[in-house]
C-alpha cells in the first residue's frame, strides 16, 4: 500500500541545511529523503529536532558528493551505511537504504538497496516509517499518516518480530505513545509487549535507563506506566512493585505549580521498595525512623498497593538485623590512602558499594570492593 499527501509550510525543507544536504545527494540516477522523526513531528506540527536522511546512494557517494562540496562527512556508521554530514553546524545522519536479512536483536545484518518500501517495513513504528521529498511530497508505505492523524502508535508488521529483533521496543512502543499517542496503547502491539517481557532482561541498564528517563517527562507519562504496571512490564525493570498512584499525584501536582517535569523525581514517585531497597534504608536510617518513613510512604502510596507486601516490609526489624560495616581505616591506609579527610571519603564510597552488593561478608567480596573504592577515588581525583 502507498499514500501520499504533501506537507505544508515546511520551509525547512525548501531552504536552509536540510535543503541543502537532499540537492547534494538527489541527482544522478540517486533520490535521498528525510525519514523518520522528522517527518512524523513536522506533520504533528510540533518541533522538529534531529533531521535523518535515507538515500539510495552508497556510503561511498555520499563521502565523494559531500567532499566536493566542501561539506565534512564522518563515517559514523560506515558498516550500516551510515555517515554523518555536517552543513552549519548543523548534523544530519545520511544512511543508505536498507533491509534486513537476519536479525539478531541490535546486531541485525542488513543489505543495502533502492527500495524504499523495504526500508521502510524495517523501522519500528508506522508513524516512524514515513519519508518526505524535497518538494514535501510524504510517502507512506506501512499506514503512518492514518495513524498520525488517529495518534495511535503501531508496530509495522508483525509486532512479535519487531520487538523479538530488539527487546527494547518494548520500551519505545510505550515511550513513543506518551510522546505522541492518544488514549489507551494499540492492543495488538501492547498484548505483544506482554508476550515479550521476559526479554527486558536482556537489556543493559543504561538503554532501558535512557528509555525510561525519556517516558517519564513525556505528554502521556501517566497513562502509559499505568498500562505498563497492568501488564506486569514494570517489575523487571524496577525490581520490586511500582506505584502509579503517587506518580499521578506528582505529575497532577507539577503542573498545578507550573513546573517543569523532572523524569528523576517522577521515578522516585513511582519506584516502590522491594527488601533489598528496605534492608539499605533499615542500615541507613536504624530502626526507629526507619518504621517512620515506611509507615508515611505506605500511607501516601494508599489504595494503589499490595498491603500484605508493605506489612512484610514493616516487619523487616523482627527478622533482620543490620550487620555491621567489616571494613576499616586500616584496610585503605595499607593501600596507600592516608588519614584525613580523603580516607574518609573512600571509605564512604566503599559502604556505598557494600550496600550495593547486599552486605556482603566473605573476604574476596570485601576485598574487591575495597580494591575498586581506592581506584575508584583515585580516577575521579586524577589531577
Amino acid at each position: 500500500m502507498s499514500n501520499t499527501r504533501v506537507l505544508d509550510d515546511a520551509p525547512w525543507l525548501r531552504s536552509g541545511p536540510t535543503a541543502r544536504v537532499l540537492e547534494l545527494l538527489s541527482g544522478n540516477g540517486e533520490e535521498a529523503r528525510v525519514v523518520g522523526g522528522a517527518v512524523r513531528n513536522a506533520l504533528l506540527k510540533i518541533p522538529i529536532g534531529d533531521v535523518d536522511i535515507a538515500t539510495t546512494a552508497l556510503s561511498d557517494e555520499v563521502i565523494r558528493r559531500a567532499r566536493a562540496a566542501g561539506i565534512k562527512s564522518v563515517p559514523t556508521g560506515i558498516d550500516h551505511g551510515t555517515v554523518t554530514l555536517v552543513v552549519d553546524a548543523q548534523p544530519f545522519e545520511v544512511t543508505t537504504l536498507r533491509e534486513d536479512t537476519e536479525t539478531f536483536g541490535r546486531k541485525a545484518k542488513v543489505a543495502f538497496g533502492r527500495d524504499w518500501i523495504r526500508d521502510a517495513e524495517r523501522r519500528d513504528f508506522t508513524i516512524n516509517g514515513l519519508s518526505v521529498d524535497a518538494d514535501g511530497v510524504v510517502h507512506d508505505y506501512v499506514g503512518g499518516l492514518y495513524d498520525i492523524a488517529a495518534r495511535r502508535v503501531r508496530f509495522i508488521g508483525d509486532p512479535d518480530r519487531r520487538i523479538a529483533e530488539d527487546y527494547l521496543r518494548i520500551l519505545r512502543f510505550f515511550r513513543i505513545h506518551a510522546a505522541f499517542g492518544a488514549g489507551e496503547p494499540d492492543r495488538e502491539g501492547y498484548l505483544a509487549c506482554i508476550r515479550a517481557r521476559a526479554g527486558l532482561a536482556s537489556l543493559s541498564a543504561e538503554r532501558v535507563r535512557m528509555e525510561m528517563l525519556k517516558l517519564m517527562v513525556a505528554k502521556g507519562a501517566a497513562v502509559a506506566v499505568t498500562a505498563m504496571a497492568d501488564g506486569g512490564l514494570l517489575l523487571p525493570i524496577f525490581g520490586g512493585v511500582a506505584y502509579t498512584g503517587p506518580l499521578k499525584v506528582m505529575i497532577s501536582a507539577e503542573r498545578m505549580l507550573g513546573w517543569n517535569p523532572d523524569a528523576i523525581r517522577r521515578l522516585g514517585a513511582l519506584a516502590g521498595m522491594d527488601e533489598a531497597t528496605a534492608r539499605r534504608r533499615l542500615y541507613r536510617l536504624g530502626e526507629n525512623r526507619y518504621r517512620d518513613r515506611l509507615l508515611l510512604a505506605w500511607a501516601r502510596a494508599g489504595a494503589d498497593t499490595d498491603s500484605a507486601d508493605w506489612r512484610e516490609l514493616a516487619l523487616l526489624p523482627e527478622r533482620w538485623s543490620a550487620p555491621k560495616f567489616p571494613l576499616k581505616a586500616a584496610d585503605f591506609i595499607a593501600r596507600g590512602i592516608a588519614e584525613g579527610p580523603v580516607l574518609g571519603q573512600v571509605l564512604a564510597l566503599a559502604e556505598d558499594a557494600w550496600l550495593a552488593a547486599d552486605f556482603p561478608l566473605d573476604k574476596g567480596a570485601l576485598k574487591t570492593i575495597a580494591d575498586q573504592a581506592v581506584a575508584r577515588f583515585t580516577r575521579d581525583n586524577r589531577p
